[in-house]
């Protein structure tokens, strides 16, 4: 029993119950401190990918900026559209079977699979081959807009002169 107490896993299990409960009390007794600590964390910029442009293959900032734009707008496309299939979802998924109007709604089995990592973890277990080996995702592209700040002119003339 104290071993499974030792276990790194079981020190990373009470860790984040401790942390969980560390930010319940802070967010009763002051959760100002608790949304400005989570505001400040920002996620490690991964490294960039080895297929990436070389100087002599750069295109043009306008076509940067045009693909950016791009993608910021199908990024908040995507969003707009999740909302909407979730919002029909909510009214679909209580339908039962059957024909209603032009369309219809029926339930199929999807050929998608996944792997089980309850029954992973368990063969992992059973054989004492230690904790289920995980690999990181790969990084994900963000695009966000500058923010440009105009030149204060009085201090730019104090430099110059």
């Amino acid at each position: 029993m104290l071993n499974l107490l030792m276990s790194p896993r079981a020190a990373r299990n009470i860790r984040g119950l401790l942390g969980t409960i560390t930010d319940a009390v802070r967010s009763v007794v002051n959760p100002a401190t608790l949304v400005a600590q989570l505001a400040t964390e920002t996620p490690a910029p991964a490294a960039d990918p080895t297929d990436t442009y070389t100087e002599a293959d750069m295109p043009p900032v306008a076509d940067i900026e045009r693909a950016a734009l791009s993608l910021d707008l199908a990024n908040d496309n995507a969003r707009r559209a999740d909302r909407a299939k979730r919002a029909a979802r909510k009214v679909l998924d209580r339908l039962p079977a059957g024909t209603y109007g032009n369309w219809i709604v029926e339930r199929v089995t999807s050929s998608r699979t996944t792997v089980d990592l309850d029954a992973v973890r368990a063969a992992y277990k059973k054989h004492g081959l230690g904790p289920v080996p995980m690999k990181p995702n790969g990084p994900s592209l963000k695009v966000r807009r500058a923010e440009i700040v105009p030149a204060d002119i009085a201090t730019l003339t104090e430099v110059t002169v």
